[in-house]
Formats: C-alpha cells, sequence, structure tokens
C-alpha cells in the first residue's frame, strides 16, 4: 500500500512541462528546481516524497527524454496516476523506479486529496472523500523493478543472486 498527498493535474502533461527544456543543461538537483514549472511555479518547491502526482490524460507526452521522470524522481516523487500515459514515458517511469499506475476516474480526485493505492489488488481509495477507484493491478516483476529503484539496480540484483560475475 501506498499513501499520500494528491498534486493534480488535468490533460496532456507533457515532457516538456515536466522538465522544461530551458533547464536540461544543469544537473540534475538543480534542473528538478524547475519540475512543473509552466504550470505549476510552487510544485519543485513544496511537492514532498511520498506525496502522488495525479494527472488524467496523456501523461507524458512529447519527446521520449528521460529527463521528465528523473526530475520528478529527484524531487522524490515514487508513484505517478493517470488515465492513461504515452507508452515511451510509462515504460521510463518504471525504468528509473517510479511506479506508474493507470487509474480511469482521476477525473474524480482533487488537489490535496489523500489516497491509499492498492496497487496489488488495483484498488485507490480516496480518504479525503471516501470514494473508491479501480486501476491496474502492478504485476509481481513490475513491482520487483520499482522496488529495487529502477531496471539496472534489479537487473544487477538479479544478475548477482543467479551466477557470479567473472573478472
Amino acid at each position: 500500500m501506498i499513501q499520500g498527498k494528491v498534486w493534480k493535474y488535468k490533460d496532456n502533461i507533457n515532457t516538456d512541462i515536466i522538465s522544461p527544456p530551458a533547464y536540461l543543461e544543469l544537473d540534475m538537483e538543480k534542473a528538478a528546481k524547475y519540475t512543473m514549472a509552466p504550470v505549476d511555479e510552487e510544485f519543485a518547491s513544496l511537492y514532498r516524497p511520498g506525496d502522488l502526482f495525479v494527472a488524467e490524460h496523456n501523461l507524458g507526452s512529447g519527446s521520449s527524454r528521460e529527463t521528465a521522470p528523473l526530475m520528478l524522481k529527484t524531487l522524490g516523487v515514487r508513484t505517478v496516476i493517470a488515465m492513461d500515459y504515452a507508452r515511451i514515458f510509462y515504460r521510463n517511469c518504471i525504468n528509473i523506479g517510479i511506479l506508474a499506475v493507470e487509474c480511469s476516474e482521476t477525473n474524480k480526485i482533487s488537489k490535496g486529496d489523500q489516497l491509499q493505492v492498492d496497487y496489488l489488488n488495483g484498488k485507490i481509495h480516496n480518504l479525503t472523500t471516501g470514494e473508491v477507484y479501480e486501476c491496474n493491478k502492478i504485476p509481481e516483476h513490475i513491482m520487483a523493478i520499482v522496488e529495487y529503484g529502477g531496471l539496472i539496480e534489479y537487473l544487477k540484483k538479479v544478475r548477482l543472486g543467479k551466477k557470479k560475475i567473472q573478472n
């Protein structure tokens, strides 16, 4: 189970909004201070690890660069919830260790709501309103990637667990 306060956005939050191109030359720690700045200048300074990033349709469209989920992760985002995603953004989230949950009812969720995400059973409990929404169940292998902090760390652990590395 994951529980947290919602940061809510509407449709078409693309990678240029999440990761403004003007700051891509900065190192990730400095660039992350501008995450979501085109639509929410307070996001980067007020977001707290454990909060939940929620959007409606088409989250992560635009450029396929990995900086968008990396900037979110740098701020402490560990879970994103949306009605649907751009395919590459969805995979990039999982590959760097951010849980990407699909829920067709994110339009019923508001900024500041407290959610409890039961990703194994496919339920989101809105503790603020009392509503329950269906979401995708996260398969064990995907959750393992997220729990290890991303695909590279997962592969290192799995590989080390199966055979010794030759020098």
